[in-house]
């Protein structure tokens, strides 16, 4: 690779993917689960699987932090923001605020944890006489020092509101950012670094037919970094290069890059923004720029549990099949997608 290629670096894709200032953590969960047992949870046997703590990808799915409905029960945040943008099957949110959701086909759930929230994500498995895919996305979007201690906010972006691009063989889903040819982006929390107008922050996801061509038009800000990631296909050339395997690409965000699939559907995530360029210090659940703020973060929580927790159960679900999509702010108003 020359110096003055727009592919700047390249790691291949593991469970945890890389990512650059100003995200944190970003992990794509493809889970192929089976037929539900009548209680959300897999007509299984979960023999062999470290209940609590599975991540095995055993017979192509994990119950992960689940004991009886796979999903993450209760726990804590503090920080920065979540991004979860639900490609298949359907999430049954819960949190400390009192927020409720299931949501799913597309739609993103925005979660600004600033100061501290307790949120649980179950994956309920509805359909006992079929599979149940489920696919996500969950990036984690840091807050700068300032923000750190905002107040919690939850937002609720519904599938059909998202600002698409659609050109032959080509479709591009604008969870944040502008895109030239589609509509106007969605508002990012108040409180969100991409809120801020010079942020220059992007979530983009394309799908691309088999040969078909975009380009990704030069970022507008100073500054920016940009990454993208090839997770599905057999091959795409980047600017002329060609790349053969999964990977995180490291792209020169302020040059125009021609893309170019192979012979089969491909897919790729794009996330870029201004770096924040703060110190980031990180312990499990909990970002911060210092470790004294880290070791506050953990005094707050054992003290105060961030509001507690109005739920049940720490793995709370929202009912069976006959339960659509929905979102329920913390001030008790309904949403619903149609």
């Amino acid at each position: 690779m020359s110096d003055t290629h727009p592919i700047v670096g390249a790691q291949a894709l593991g469970f945890q993917w890389p990512t650059l200032d100003p995200f944190l953590f970003c992990v794509h969960h493809h889970d192929h689960y089976p037929p539900g047992n009548g209680r959300l949870g897999p007509a299984a046997s979960l023999a062999g699987r470290q209940i609590g703590q599975d991540f095995s990808q055993k017979d192509g799915w994990s119950m992960y932090h689940g004991e009886q409905v796979p999903g993450f029960p209760a726990h804590p945040h503090r920080g920065f923001e979540t991004v979860t943008i639900v490609r298949d099957g359907l999430i049954d949110h819960s949190d400390s605020l009192g927020a409720a959701a299931r949501f799913g086909q597309g739609d993103v759930q925005w979660l600004t944890a600033g100061r501290g929230i307790v949120h649980a994500e179950m994956f309920p498995l509805l359909h006992d006489n079929a599979p149940n895919p489920c696919e996500l996305f969950q990036i984690w979007l840091n807050l700068p020092g300032a923000r750190k201690m905002a107040a919690p906010h939850f937002t609720m972006f519904w599938g059909r509101d998202i600002p698409s691009l659609q050109a032959p063989g080509v479709a591009v889903s604008v969870v944040a950012g502008a895109l030239p040819g589609a509509a106007a982006p969605l508002a990012p929390p108040p409180e969100s670094w991409a809120a801020q107008a010079d942020a220059d922050v992007a979530i983009w996801t394309l799908k691309l037919a088999p040969g078909a061509r975009f380009t990704l038009p030069a970022a507008t800000g100073q500054g920016t970094r940009r990454m993208l990631y090839f997770f599905a296909g057999s091959s795409l050339q980047v600017a002329g290069h060609m790349v053969n395997q999964h990977a995180a690409l490291e792209l020169d965000a302020g040059a125009a890059v021609d893309l170019r699939n192979g012979d089969t559907a491909a897919e790729c995530l794009l996330l870029q923004g201004r770096p924040i360029g703060e110190p980031v210090a990180q312990y499990g659940p909990f970002v911060m720029n210092t470790q004294a703020e880290i070791q506050q973060a953990f005094t707050d929580y054992q003290r105060t549990r961030f509001g507690g927790w109005p739920w049940g159960s720490d793995a709370p679900t929202h009912g069976d099949v006959s339960r659509s999509r929905f979102a329920r702010q913390p001030q008790g108003e309904e949403l619903l997608p149609d």
